[in-house]
């Protein structure tokens, strides 16, 4: 019944669709892909009034989040920003309350995946641009004067066609990518390539495995499935604790079968099986196969998880979990696409690593100036199952603090008028680890939106719209620039906090904290003059002028001094003055002859001087003059 109602849902959802199978379909953007990145950047180009058309193979919107299953987000619990917290809001509405969604210990907030499927579908339909065009698979892609023309077929359909001004690439191997003949990456980048100390000496083709989940359901009967073929009980044994574990492969990590079971634990008696060790996950490399070879090689991977649930129901007594009958109307009940962790990855006008996000400040490229979403979780990478895994680099959970992620991981080198989203962005391999995580995914797919829509209204390809310009509207989108936790988007200060750490004037602080990091710019610390640093960047002819910092506290009185003698020696002109700034930013204690603290600070140069858009960067975070 569940699934009759869903298929009335989707056909009204996608009623516009039929009269773009008659003839060419123009549009301003499409988004190829209705995954995690590619819902978010067609509802945001929506919202900045573009007319949209985006192309799903399924039934379902979400990708890893939904249609993979994988609906236990992983971090930025703390950092709520833009679709990502509109997505979790909508949860917390419908189960009652955040706390409801605390159901498993791996993740702060589990959901069963036909909601979140759901949720997307209803801030989809709420754009009256959007157009979703479900089960459709795209055939062939041509530039022609500056226009994508995409042939597309719907399932027993005849070829149509689109053409849009810019293209986004959301797919979740980056098949799109490959198509407008964009150069990439597949595996294990070179430490010589990267300069990442924990990366291999030498390149390979390595992909992080992959995982067909399954979501069980608590039937209260007997509801086993019949054995598998090729099953034998030694491949789980060490999955978790169990008389048949002799020689577990990670020794630390062997833990009870009611843990493994809780891992994933959600709402409503179900369970997501995303087990990691010697359960479900598979390697294979599919990213360069056929369609046809894909599905092949994939059924692997599928027998592998039903042979886990065989497991579970028969060596640990749990035969009254089964497949859930109300998720997924697929004929096995299995997610329509498995968990990929890992893709193609464009050679894209910066290169993000690991080192950027572990020492922004310190790198050649000031990549910090540009960041357009933000993450928490460390560098998560799954390799047990390829044979060979104790010849990679350790890690599992390697340790960096939270990071922002810069503009140009999502602009081809050689391609114009493409951007390009979900996993299949311009990083490493190993900072891959974090930055293919759901809440990471939404944001970049948000920016690319974003991106895609001013590009069309300014009259430029997506390459050639302002930094700034792109930050500001994540920025009116409630999303994340830098990873600070000194204040909610809600908070009046946000924006100023966030641009100023985006100049480097005040620069913020990350350590690695367990599975989550955290970065602040530390708001209510008392300013220290040598910490302005970053205004010498700014204004050359104010730093000529003024020579050394002061060192130590600097008084309220002193710090409206400094930018007065800036709006002196720069020649501009201040757009506030002090007294109404701290009146509408609700800030206490306007005496001139106290300490000043760090969040004050950025706030007055932030209002006054507004470096962030009178200084303008390039991609790589120079300061244009």
């Amino acid at each position: 019944m569940r699934n009759k109602v869903w298929s009335i849902i989707l056909l009204l959802l996608t009623v516009p669709v039929s009269k773009a199978f008659g003839g060419t379909e123009k549009v301003d953007v499409m988004v190829a892909g209705g995954g995690a990145s590619g819902v978010a950047a067609a509802i945001q180009a929506a919202r900045m009034g573009m007319h949209v058309a985006l192309v799903e193979e399924t039934d379902w919107l979400g990708g890893m989040l939904t249609s993979a299953g994988v609906s236990a987000v992983d971090g930025n619990y703390k950092l709520p920003g833009g679709i990502w917290g509109e997505f979790k809001e909508c949860l917390e509405k419908h189960y009652g309350s955040r706390e409801a969604l605390i159901t498993g210990w791996v993740s702060d907030v589990l959901f069963e995946p036909s909601v979140g499927n759901r949720i997307f579908h209803e801030m989809a339909a709420a754009e009256p641009t959007l157009t979703i065009w479900h089960r459709t698979r795209i055939e062939s892609i041509r530039r022609l004067k500056g226009q994508w023309l995409v042939k597309v077929r719907k399932a027993a359909g005849k070829p149509q066609e689109i053409q849009a001004q810019t293209l986004i690439d959301a797919t979740e191997l980056g098949d799109v990518a490959k198509q407008c003949g964009v150069k990439y990456d597949i595996g294990m980048e070179s430490r010589e390539v990267t300069h990442e100390a924990i990366a291999p000496e030498k390149a390979n083709n390595i992909v992080q495995d992959i995982t067909y989940v399954a979501i069980l359901k608590d039937y209260g009967r007997d509801v086993s499935i019949p054995r598998p073929v090729g099953y034998q009980p030694e491949e789980f044994a060490c999955a978790c604790e169990s008389p048949l574990c002799i020689t577990p492969k990670e020794p630390h990590r062997v833990w009870s079968a009611e843990k493994m079971l809780t891992y994933g634990k959600l709402p409503n008696k179900k369970y997501m099986i995303n087990w990691p060790i010697e359960g479900n996950d598979y390697y294979v490399n599919i990213v360069e196969m056929t369609p046809k070879e894909r599905i092949k090689a994939l059924e692997a991977a599928k027998q592998r998880t039903l042979r886990f649930i065989y497991f579970m129901q028969n060596e640990l007594g749990w035969k009254h979990l089964g497949l859930a009958d109300d998720e997924y109307p697929t004929p096995d009940k299995l997610p329509f696409i498995p968990y990929h962790r890992e893709s193609r990855r464009i050679h894209g006008v910066i290169r993000f690593t690991v080192n950027d996000a572990a020492s922004p400040y310190t790198q050649a490229d000031k990549l910090y100036r540009t960041c357009i979403a933000v993450g928490d979780y460390p560098v998560d990478h799954h390799h047990s199952r390829y044979n060979g895994t104790e010849t990679l680099p350790d890690l599992y959970f390697h340790p960096i603090p939270s990071y922002g992620l810069p503009v140009g991981v999502m602009l081809p080198k050689d391609v114009k008028g493409l951007i390009v989203a979900e996993k299949s962005i311009s990083v490493s391999n190993i900072v891959n680890g974090t930055t293919r995580l759901q809440p990471v995914v939404l944001q970049i797919g948000q920016a690319a939106g974003a991106l895609a829509a001013l590009g069309i209204k300014q009259g430029k390809r997506p390459d050639e719209v302002a930094v700034r310009d792109i930050q500001n509207a994540v920025l009116e989108a409630k999303g994340y620039l830098l990873p600070y936790l000194d204040v909610p988007v809600s908070d009046v200060k946000f924006k100023s906090y966030q641009r100023i750490g985006s100049t480097g004037i005040l620069k913020g602080k990350g350590k690695h904290v367990d599975w989550s990091n955290e970065t602040w710019l530390r708001a209510d610390t008392l300013l220290l003059g040598e910490e302005l640093e970053g205004l010498m960047d700014i204004y050359p002819k104010w730093a000529a002028a003024h020579g050394k910092l002061q060192s130590g506290n600097i008084t309220l009185g002193k710090a409206l001094s400094l930018i007065g003698d800036i709006a002196k020696q720069e020649n501009l002109t201040l757009k506030a003055t002090p007294e109404a700034v701290w009146q509408a930013f609700g800030l206490q204690d306007f005496r001139r002859e106290r300490p000043i603290l760090r969040g004050e600070m950025a706030v007055l140069i932030d209002q006054m001087l507004d470096p962030f858009n009178r200084v303008p960067v390039d991609i790589k975070g120079a300061y244009l003059r």
